[in-house]
């Protein structure tokens, strides 16, 4: 299929890419770019912690919705990518992609709104609900698509973490 897509010969595909696992990894920095290009795009636009919070799973549902292909391909080859030959090269792109997403978390301004859970948790709070029903939709077992319930996975992880929900 991706030799049909670009009509080039498969031998010139493995040069670039130099194996099966280059081409997958080269493929997986690629949706993770775009999908982290969406984020951060919504995420400019946030005034609040709430509003941020809300741009962060609205960018991720948004995301999987409008390109299940890439969705699926992204959950499918996450295991190869972490595992295999170019796991230091994920967590390098993993940290410069990331950068303004941790600084916005950081940020001395979202103390009093966030209950102070430990950093590496707070991704999973606002992202997990959205992530665990957008997989099981791409799996094909809901019929509902992740946009239709945005908002309540937004307010679920809002609720998750603001001080003032509990």
């Amino acid at each position: 299929m991706i030799r049909a897509e670009c009509d080039t010969s498969v031998g010139a595909i493995y040069h670039h890419f130099g194996n099966k696992e280059g081409l997958v990894a080269a493929l997986f920095f690629t949706a993770l770019d775009d999908q982290a290009r969406l984020r951060d795009s919504y995420l400019s636009d946030a005034g609040t912690t709430q509003e941020g919070v809300y741009a962060l799973v609205h960018s991720y549902v948004d995301w999987v919705d409008n390109q299940p292909e890439w969705a699926r391909f992204q959950y499918h080859a996450r295991f190869s990518v972490t595992k295999g030959p170019f796991k230091e090269e994920l967590a390098t792109r993993n940290k410069a992609r990331n950068k303004q997403l941790l600084e916005w978390l950081s940020a001395s301004a979202r103390g009093d709104e966030l209950k102070g859970f430990p950093a590496e948790l707070m991704l999973s709070l606002i992202i997990g609900q959205a992530e665990s029903y957008c997989r099981t939709w791409l799996s094909g077992r809901v019929k509902g698509r992740p946009k239709t319930y945005r908002d309540m996975l937004a307010q679920a992880a809002w609720r998750s973490i603001c001080v003032e929900q509990m």
